[in-house]
C-alpha cells in the first residue's frame, strides 16, 4: 500500500498535490522546496508562507515532525533565482513548488525528475513548461491564474475610473511569455478605448523611475501593471503612480493592500480582504481551492505529473483601496 498525502498552495492559496512514498518510508520526514519571486522580508511572501503551513496542518502535516519546508525568496533577479533553484534541487525534496513564471522556468531547467507544481502564472503552454493543459507531460503540472483575455479588462477599468486617460504605460517582463501575451491582449483592445500604449520593462528600477517621470510630464496618462515578473517592483511602481498622480490598475489584490488604486485578477489567498483595508466586488476568497478535488482524485489514483491536467483560472475579482 502507498501513503499519499496532499500539500497545498496557489501562490499562497490552497491546491492539492501529492507527497507519495512507499510504506517502508512512511516514517521519514518529507521535504518540500518552495521558490518565490519575492524577497524574504516581503510581507506578501511571509503571508503566503503562513497560509501554506496552516493548510498543511489541516491536512495532518506538522513542520518539524514529519515535514520540512525549505523556502527560497530571492526576489526577481534571474541570477539569484537560478542559484536558489539549484540549491533546492540539490536538497532532493519530494516535490518543488514554484510561484510564478520566472521561478518555474528556472526550476525546470534545474531538474527533469523532481515533480514541480507551478502556481500563479498565465501561460504554461506558451512558456514551454507543459505540452498542453490536458496532458502536461514531463515532471511539471499546476494551476494557471490568468487567461490573456482578462488583460483587456484592465484597459476598460482604467477608462472607467479615469475617462480622461489617452496614454497608458504598460509594465511587463518582456522576457516572459506572460508579459508578451498580456501586452498583446491589451494592444488588441487599446484602440477601441482610444488609448495609446507605451511598454515599460520591469527589469531595471532606474529605467522605471526615469521612464515614469518622463511619461507623466505629457499628461492624460495612466498605468497598467501586468501579471508575471512584476510583483517584486510593485512598491516602486505604486509609489511612482502616487507621486505623479497617475491612475493605475494592478493584477493582484495585494497591490491594493500595498497602496495601489484598483486591482482586477484572481484572489491569491485571502478570504477576508476587508480586514486589510480593501473593498471587493464579490466574495471570492478561496474559491479556487474548490477546484482541487479532481486533481486530488487523480493523485490518489496514482497518476504521475505528466498525466495530471493543469487547471485554468476561475472568476477574477475586482478590489479597490478603501479610503482611510
Amino acid at each position: 500500500m502507498q501513503r499519499r498525502e496532499f500539500i497545498t498552495l496557489l501562490g499562497g492559496t490552497v491546491m492539492a498535490w501529492p507527497l507519495a512514498a512507499h510504506a517502508q518510508q512512511a516514517e521519514r520526514v518529507r521535504r518540500i522546496g518552495v521558490l518565490m519571486p519575492f524577497t524574504a522580508n516581503d510581507p506578501e511572501a511571509q503571508a503566503r508562507n503562513v497560509v501554506f503551513e496552516q493548510s498543511l496542518r489541516q491536512l495532518g502535516w506538522t513542520v518539524g515532525r514529519d515535514l520540512q519546508i525549505d523556502y527560497r525568496s530571492p526576489g526577481g533577479d534571474a541570477a539569484s533565482i537560478r542559484r536558489d533553484a539549484a540549491e533546492l534541487v540539490a536538497l532532493a525534496p519530494d516535490v518543488l513548488l514554484a510561484v510564478g513564471s520566472s521561478t518555474t522556468g528556472l526550476l525546470l531547467q534545474a531538474t527533469q525528475t523532481i515533480p514541480v507544481v507551478f502556481v500563479n502564472l498565465a501561460d504554461p503552454v506558451g512558456a514551454g513548461f507543459v505540452q498542453s493543459l490536458a496532458r502536461p507531460g514531463g515532471n511539471a503540472t499546476g494551476f494557471t491564474n490568468y487567461e490573456y483575455s482578462m488583460s483587456g479588462k484592465w484597459v476598460e477599468l482604467l477608462k472607467q475610473i479615469a475617462p480622461h486617460v489617452t496614454r497608458v504605460a504598460v509594465f511587463r517582463d518582456p522576457t516572459l511569455a506572460a508579459g508578451i501575451g498580456q501586452f498583446s491582449a491589451i494592444q488588441s483592445v487599446a484602440q477601441s478605448f482610444g488609448v495609446e500604449l507605451t511598454p515599460f520593462s520591469v527589469r531595471d528600477p532606474g529605467e522605471i523611475e526615469r521612464g515614469v517621470a518622463a511619461f507623466a510630464r505629457s499628461g492624460n496618462g495612466g498605468l497598467i501593471v501586468t501579471a508575471g515578473g512584476t510583483a517584486f517592483r510593485r512598491n516602486l511602481i505604486i509609489g511612482l503612480a502616487s507621486r505623479y498622480k497617475l491612475p493605475a490598475v494592478y493584477p493582484f489584490r495585494y497591490y491594493a493592500t500595498d497602496g495601489g488604486l484598483i486591482t482586477y485578477g484572481p484572489d491569491t489567498y485571502d478570504p477576508n480582504p476587508e480586514r486589510r483595508g480593501l473593498r471587493r466586488s464579490h466574495p471570492q476568497g478561496r474559491e479556487a481551492s474548490r477546484h482541487a478535488g479532481p486533481s486530488a482524485d487523480q493523485i490518489r489514483a496514482g497518476y504521475q505529473p505528466q498525466d495530471c491536467q493543469s487547471a485554468r483560472p476561475h472568476n477574477p475579482a475586482l478590489a479597490a483601496r478603501s479610503r482611510q
